[in-house]
């Protein structure tokens, strides 16, 4: 299972997120037809870019509990002090994909800053 982990800015463009996902997936080697979800914050569900893109790859998105992202972002690689104080973690990107695709999941895209827009890829064989 391979998840991409989105943060953005409030009202990011669907473009921007579409180009990062496809950066992280380049940059892991993958194509977008290995996607199978796009995770982010609870927080973000009327977020429309994030909507738009998740169909523009044809993947459901998967929205995380701020329980579950502080679980997770005990894991991530990357720190924001900004993404720290708005949301607890130290980067919503890394946590929503490390979240979204299980306890033993493993990043293998660290977050990746397009435009208004993160994504951090996660996968898991054992999908939650």
């Amino acid at each position: 299972m391979i998840v991409a982990g989105i943060g953005c800015r409030r009202g990011a463009a669907a473009a921007d997120i579409e180009a990062a996902i496809r950066a992280a997936l380049s940059r892991a080697g993958l194509s977008a037809a290995e996607l199978q979800a796009i995770a982010t914050s609870r927080a973000k569900d009327a977020e429309a870019g994030i909507a738009t893109a998740a169909s523009a790859f044809g993947v459901a998105i998967m929205l995380i509990p701020e329980a579950e992202l502080k679980a997770a972002g005990v894991r991530a690689r990357t720190r924001s002090d900004r993404v720290l104080a708005l949301t607890g973690v130290p980067s919503l990107a890394e946590a929503a994909a490390l979240a979204a695709a299980g306890p033993r999941s493993r990043l293998i895209a660290s977050r990746l800053v397009v435009g208004a827009a993160t994504c951090a890829l996660a996968r898991s064989d054992n999908p939650p």
